[in-house]
């Protein structure tokens, strides 16, 4: 493992940071570690959205512009270009949720092939992102993946969606950029992947253009990565994949339940951890036809990969291996891995106040119930206050 113990340098984790923007993120994050108080928060700001009520600019200047860069892509330009003087590329991401109509899908593609342009002459966006229930119906993923015959207007419906991914991974491919997509709930994941698989056949050629999402607490992903892995092998496609730990375990323990299935999470933290760290090995010593995007907030895992890379030669700078993170979380990952001359993208999202609430409430929620994440925040922010103090 690497000796060197990076993470707690705060004043590089926070070094973009005023003291008014540090005490907003103690203060944000101190609201988030009680969890009644994200519950009543969350139907509070439901209810205050529904009925109209004026509270978007509360929300804009606390807990949007902690999380997200702004209102469209202009908007996050001075976040994009603050992060990347300290080395740390954006990955923005449309972050606008539950929308179910063929024109909203359309829409959002036309906003991911616009990013996709917008980022062309600049070089701290050097990779785009999508949800595949962003370019169609959860339910139609679900039924395609089962192998249900579709009717003539989902027929329809479903060679949009493939449509869709072909014209956002033939741009990405035009401008030379990756693109991730990401993975959502495994009810409809084999629908998404079998097509990711194919636009990896499509687009990465030469080298790997398109990202899958691998979610690590999926006990069966790294039989699926090996599987995948001899497919390209064989038909000479390169393969780009995103690991994550994965974000909708509750919801996939409780569908098992309730559907009298086996759960396809890790039946522990610890498993999954493992799991997680057996994925981006096995990527790295693979590293010649895979190429990796590490999404973790774990330190520990961060260390991993990072002598992984040493043990393997790898430069810090190795265009194949990147970190990420979500902008507003773990600064002291991000940066100082940055500061090592690590490739490292903070997901920014963006999209109106009312539209990206969903997404907020979400990483409310996650804040809440992964165990130590808030309370980390909270000691590095203490720390580096304190610093502040004594200089």
């Amino acid at each position: 493992m690497i000796s060197e113990k990076i993470f707690n340098n705060t004043k590089i984790a926070f070094s973009l940071k005023s003291d008014t923007e540090l005490e907003r993120a103690y203060f944000l994050f101190k609201m988030i570690s009680i969890e009644p108080l994200v519950k009543i928060g969350t139907a509070a700001t439901n209810f205050a959205l529904k009925a109209h009520l004026p509270i978007e600019g509360l929300i804009r200047s606390t807990v949007f512009d902690h999380f997200c860069g702004g209102v469209n892509e202009e908007d996050c330009l001075p976040v994009i270009h603050k992060m990347f003087e300290k080395g740390v590329s954006s990955v923005l991401d449309y972050s606008v949720e539950g929308k179910e109509s063929e024109a909203e899908f359309d829409s959002a593609m036309q906003t991911i092939l616009k990013i996709i342009d917008f980022a062309k002459e600049i070089k701290a966006i050097p990779i785009a992102v999508f949800k595949p229930t962003g370019l169609g119906r959860m339910s139609l993923y679900e039924k395609k993946g089962a192998g249900d015959s579709l009717t003539p207007k989902e027929q329809e419906e479903w060679h949009n969606i493939v449509a869709r991914y072909d014209a956002i991974c033939k741009k990405a491919k035009a401008n030379d950029m990756a693109v991730l997509i990401d993975a959502e709930e495994s009810w409809m994941q084999d629908a998404a992947d079998n097509l990711v698989t194919h636009m990896m056949q499509k687009y990465n050629t030469d080298k790997p253009i398109v990202f899958n999402t691998l979610q690590m607490y999926r006990h069966d992903r790294l039989e699926f990565l090996k599987h995948q892995h001899a497919l390209a092998k064989s038909q000479g496609f390169y393969l780009g994949y995103k690991l994550v730990r994965g974000a909708y375990m509750e919801k996939e323990n409780d569908r098992a339940k309730d559907h009298n299935y086996k759960s396809p999470i890790c039946k522990s933290k610890s498993a999954t951890d493992e799991n997680f760290n057996n994925g981006v090995e096995y990527i790295v010593k693979n590293i010649d036809t895979i190429s990796l995007f590490a999404g973790t907030h774990n330190e520990e895992s961060s260390y991993f990969l990072m002598s992984l890379m040493n043990e393997n030669k790898l430069e810090n700078n190795d265009a194949r291996v990147w970190f990420g993170q979500l902008y507003g979380m773990s600064d002291n990952i991000s940066f100082n891995l940055a500061n090592k001359g690590y490739n490292v993208a903070k997901y920014v999202p963006f999209g109106p106040v009312k539209d990206v609430m969903p997404y907020l409430i979400r990483r409310a929620e996650e804040n809440t119930s992964v165990a130590g994440q808030t309370g980390r925040e909270l000691n590095l922010i203490s720390k580096e206050k304190q610093r502040r103090k004594q200089d």
